[in-house]
């Protein structure tokens, strides 16, 4: 006799020897639901492009690194961003009334504690940096020079791009904003959060993990690299574009020191060239410039001799 269903329609027979189609009767348990809820909450049940923890991991590297590339080469195709000038210098040099608000500070201190050594060396670097905040003026005097060629429509395509944070960078990026430029920003993730600056234009504005392919974003579009004083960062940025620029890995671009003084204490050419270690026309791959004017028509002048001197991809 066959079996029949809890409906009493006939059950087919399985076939010999083979395990039946059917599911096997409903057995009570009391655990299932804690199972399932178990499996579905597993990491190992995310799909991948969901499953965070395994994107941060080591094995991960690869993908995140192109997708840290993808990213912002879409965005800034979007936006129509092709060529740029980058602008690297301190974190430190604020602009003249934070300067001085902080020596004013550092001399209190100073004056109440007049034993203390280490505010005596605060004090002092205070004063430096008092000093050169003329370079946050010229900065944001360069980068509103560019800003406005852009929306001119002399130069529609040039854009500044810093690494969005604050000093000179934040500077450069404030002289775009303040003519209605759009200006781009290029951030960090950093131990020490580092927030942008809020001049630079929110859709353009993108966080990086890895200084590798953020430092490719700055030479993909870059056609004149501007260093304002600085410390590793700036020294960073500066000699691998020299460096590219020197071994031919990149076509030639103008390459500002800004501030002669600073950069001939900072960067002794002249002794690299007495040791044999750089050839003489080397020293040619940079200019020095002390004014927002005296940068911009350097690069201008640049460009009208090189005119069809543009990046390799």
């Amino acid at each position: 006799m066959s079996a029949s269903d809890e409906e009493g329609n006939p059950r087919p027979e399985p076939d010999e020897g083979a395990p039946s189609r059917l599911p096997a009767p409903h057995i009570p348990d009391r655990a299932a639901a804690e199972r399932l809820q178990a499996i579905l909450s597993s990491p190992s049940y995310r799909k991948a492009d969901e499953d965070f923890e395994f994107l941060s991991s080591a094995a991960a590297r690869g993908p995140r690194l192109e997708l840290e590339y993808l990213k912002a080469e879409l965005l800034l195709r979007r936006h129509g961003v092709t060529d740029t000038i980058v602008v690297f210098g301190s974190t430190r040099i604020v602009e003249p009334a934070l300067a001085e608000s902080r020596l004013a500070e550092a001399q209190a201190l100073a004056n109440s504690n007049p034993g203390d050594a280490t505010l005596s060396a605060r004090l002092a670097v205070a004063k430096r940096i008092c000093v050169n905040s003329r370079y946050y003026e010229i900065a944001r005097e360069f980068g509103a020079l560019v800003g406005a060629a852009r929306e001119s429509g002399d130069q529609p395509r040039l854009a500044i791009v810093t690494g969005g944070g604050p000093g000179i960078m934040e500077a450069a990026n404030r002289g775009a904003f303040e003519v209605g430029a759009e200006t781009v920003g290029l951030n960090i993730t950093l131990p020490h959060e580092q927030l942008p600056n809020s001049y630079v234009t929110p859709s353009l504005c993108l966080r990086f993990r890895y200084f590798a392919l953020r430092k490719m974003h700055f030479m993909l579009r870059a056609r004149a690299l501007v260093a304002f004083p600085g410390g590793f960062g700036t020294f960073d940025e500066l000699f691998e574009t020299l460096t590219l620029v020197q071994t031919g890995k990149v076509k030639p671009m103008p390459i500002i020191l800004v501030g002669e003084n600073y950069w001939r204490r900072a960067f002794d050419v002249d002794f690299l060239l007495e040791e044999g270690v750089i050839e003489p026309h080397d020293r040619l791959l940079f200019r020095y410039a002390e004014t927002a004017h005296d940068i911009w028509q350097e690069i201008r002048r640049w460009g009208e001799r090189n005119a069809n001197l543009l990046f390799e991809e």
